[in-house]
């Protein structure tokens, strides 16, 4: 299992509006994401404050839910390894992101909120002790060039 692994998706810019990149506000910034073998598509823009289409996703969304996803993912499977017993999980991630006056910018943070179940009180404390574990398991959160902080809470069933 160990060794490289390639990833493939397929983008598609809906945003022609006739006139092409004419000017900044002459194209829409819709876009469609794919990949093979998925049964759907995302629907892709930009910000709304970067005259994108604010019911589709965009980056910045995309990739705070690609690092709560791994971290949840990494921590499920620490969980099982240490014996406890997860019965619920869920995040509400933030991230903060800020331009630099020449066109771009940069995430400098991203504050991952899970709130984990677990199945008896006597897991409590391993049960947050294991998200820096999951932390340093977590392929897209060793990726990216800014910090991911944890603020995790743990409760019991019922």
């Amino acid at each position: 299992m160990l060794g490289e692994h390639r990833y493939e998706v397929a983008l598609e810019w809906q945003g022609d509006r006739g006139e092409g990149t004419s000017g900044y506000r002459a194209y829409g910034r819709q876009h469609v994401v794919r990949a093979v073998g998925k049964l759907h598509e995302i629907d892709g823009s930009s910000d709304r404050v970067f005259h994108g289409d604010r019911e589709r996703w965009n980056p910045e969304e995309l990739l705070l839910a690609a690092l709560s996803q791994c971290h949840m993912l990494s921590y499920l499977h620490v969980a099982t390894n240490h014996g406890v017993v997860v019965r619920a999980y869920t995040d509400a991630p933030t991230g903060t992101m800020h331009e630099d006056g020449r066109g771009g910018g940069a995430f400098t943070e991203v504050t991952l909120r899970p709130t984990v179940t677990v199945a008896d009180a006597s897991m409590l404390a391993l049960a947050d002790e294991l998200h820096a574990e999951a932390a340093q398991k977590c392929f897209i959160a060793a990726s990216v060039a800014f910090p991911v902080r944890h603020e995790a809470m743990s409760v019991v069933v019922g």
